[in-house]
């Protein structure tokens, strides 16, 4: 649901050497789903959903969200840090979050970070018959070979996170 994103060229511009292509690994993708319920109001589950901003407060991995300007075709764009850990060592990356459509009962966003790493996060609401509000997402994540387990990992444990946290969040 938050499009969460782990991505994007440009992101760190101070970054002016990178490496090629061989260096960085033939890119894989995957993707993986959850759903929640919460007895709220469809347009704010969509508000709270299209908004990187709010949402670094049930993502476990956000620590600060800054605005940037948003290109062609690009609703909002933000510049999202996330604190990761690896073994036991502790780092921060820094990547470039776009919301691309926000409907009545959608949100598209897509994250991008170097090494081509990218998240696009598609969400689908539905107001159920016995009144709550179903929230279910998709994240396709594709990265280099090399990054793509890790960088898997973390997005589908941080996400099981958010998605837990969500129904309290839309209920409050």
């Amino acid at each position: 649901m938050r499009a969460y994103f782990l991505s994007g060229p440009g992101v760190d511009d101070h970054r002016r050497v990178r490496p090629t292509e061989e260096a960085t690994g033939v890119p894989r993708t995957g993707s993986f789903r959850y759903s929640a319920r919460a007895r709220c109001e469809l347009a704010d589950a969509v508000r709270l959903l299209g908004d990187v901003e709010r949402q670094a407060e049930l993502h476990p991995l956000i620590v600060r969200v800054r605005a940037r300007p948003a290109g062609p075709g690009i609703l909002r764009s933000q510049l999202v840090t996330d604190r990761l850990n690896w073994g036991p060592f502790r780092f921060r990356i820094t990547y470039q979050a776009d919301t691309l459509r926000v409907g009545p009962d959608e949100v598209v966003m897509v994250a991008r970070q170097w090494p081509r790493t990218t998240v696009h996060n598609h969400t689908r609401l539905t107001r159920e018959p016995d009144g709550l509000v179903r929230v279910d997402v998709e994240i396709t994540l594709s990265a280099p070979a090399p990054l793509f387990p890790y960088a898997f990992r973390q997005a589908r444990a941080a996400h099981q996170t958010l998605a837990s946290r969500l129904p309290a969040a839309l209920e409050a």
